[in-house]
């Protein structure tokens, strides 16, 4: 940092309840040369109003500090005579992270990104980093495929995922998941469900929450490696020993294109390139052409993503209602998923069209996401919002619903259609392997 100042620099940061509060609680909340006046958000639905709570700020900080929407950008560093703004959120194109660069400059402040060096936490445990080009890629397989091969070789294996704290901040400061009753016990929104529960299934331990020097400490009291288990495709919170990244070939050419994913395709040590067998050869090929412009040394793993269902011949001409992974759709910007793809394999008669039924907050996705084809997105990030997709999922004519969220719906609400669930895992193709790369790691560690 440069420049001499008279007084503390006021900083804004611009987030979306994750990265903005890592980067609040790692860099500037001890810092006196800085006076953070703010936080704002986007992407996530009721984050703003709130505050991040005073027992999360530290002394300095004893009413803590209000969250607005970025709507008020401008307004906000002119009455708080902001200084800086911190873009901290993930999963944005570098055509918008320049725009809102241009709307902060346009007001007299400075922009900034903050790197690994200056936010990335070191643990004393080995840690695997799974992150992605894009959310949707397959990030989440990939990290069950991670801890089945470290637990074959006798490692306890402890996930840490990144932060989804919508709830109350000051009680989620670290959270530990070892059962579907800890779930239910934090009230948990979909979109954490949708992350924890394959975990769960497998017996493997999560940590997530809101101050992640806390959760890794917590972490590694019970982990031989921790598997950092990313979100959207930010980049880790935690120095990664060895850092996997998933690219998606259905999205060729985002991986230079979207922040930070590229940043994390330049850091990968293993760059997996997911769905070779549903992706057309030629975005193959650009997908590895420009991997390889940007990381000449990261080993590249050619993987598939089937699905599986418990019972496929029940689609065979049925009406259905196809609901998916809600990030993946909405910024994401997939116009569909695995669902889908099984209604059409397994010969469904119609996919059936949600959006003139959508009621509330479900509506207003569709209208902020326009692109969003004729499938439910599974957004749950209130309890109002879950009961709202109830209500949506309920007024749809259809005989079936295939569900291809990871999280199980029928536990959580009341759906008067069968549910038929689609789940996929992570299928490697050909050689080098995630087992033989991490193989080799595990006894590189073990040489030290």
């Amino acid at each position: 940092m440069t420049g001499v100042i008279d007084r503390s620099m006021n900083v804004l940061i611009m987030g979306a309840a994750g990265r903005d509060f890592h980067n609040f609680n790692v860099y500037f909340r001890d810092d006196e040369r800085y006076r953070v006046v703010a936080f704002t958000a986007a992407q996530i639905p009721n984050i703003e109003g709130r505050r991040y709570p005073p027992e999360l700020t530290g002394g300095r900080y004893p009413e803590g500090i209000p969250i607005y929407p970025e709507s008020q950008l401008e307004d906000l560093i002119r009455d708080l005579h902001v200084d800086r703004v911190v873009f901290a959120y993930s999963d944005v194109s570098h055509e918008y992270v320049m725009h809102r660069a241009s709307r902060v400059l346009a007001a007299g402040a400075d922009f900034l990104l903050m790197g690994p060096e200056a936010t990335m936490l070191r643990s004393e445990k080995p840690v695997i980093a799974v992150c992605a080009a894009r959310p949707g890629s397959g990030k989440s397989q990939t990290t069950r495929h991670v801890c089945d091969i470290l637990r074959s070789r006798g490692k306890r294996v402890i996930a840490v995922r990144h932060p989804m704290p919508y709830g109350d901040l000051a009680a989620q400061v670290w959270q530990r998941f070892a059962t579907y009753e800890d779930l239910d016990r934090h009230r948990c929104t979909i979109e954490e469900r949708e992350e924890y529960e394959p975990l769960l299934d497998r017996g493997i331990v999560v940590y997530a929450g809101v101050d992640y020097a806390q959760v890794l400490q917590q972490a590694e009291r019970e982990a031989d490696v921790i598997v950092w288990d990313g979100g959207n495709n930010d980049l880790p919170f935690y120095r990664p020993d060895l850092h996997i990244v998933v690219v998606d070939p259905h999205r060729a050419g985002h991986e230079l294109t979207y922040h930070p994913g590229e940043a994390n395709v330049r850091m990968a040590d293993v760059v997996v390139i997911n769905k070779v067998d549903t992706a057309d050869l030629d975005a193959m090929i650009r997908v590895y052409q420009n991997v390889r412009s940007v990381n000449s040394n990261a080993q590249i793993v050619e993987a598939a993503s089937p699905i599986f269902l418990d019972d496929p011949a029940v689609i065979q001409g049925k009406r259905v209602l196809v609901v998916e992974d809600g990030p993946t759709l909405t910024h994401g910007e997939m116009p569909y998923g695995a669902g889908v793809i099984a209604a059409r394999r397994f010969g469904a008669a119609e996919i059936v069209d949600p959006r003139p039924y959508a009621v509330g907050s479900i509506l207003e996705t569709y209208e902020k996401y326009p692109s969003t084809g004729p499938v439910l997105p599974a957004m749950g990030y209130s309890q109002q919002q879950i009961a709202e997709l109830e209500v949506t999922i309920n007024s749809v004519p259809c005989d079936l619903v295939i569900a291809a969220t990871p999280v199980d719906l029928r536990r959580i609400m009341r759906t008067r259609h069968p549910v038929q669930r689609v789940r996929y895992e992570l299928q490697e193709i050909g050689r080098p392997t995630l087992e033989q790369i991490i193989g080799e790691w595990l006894e590189q560690l073990d040489e030290v």
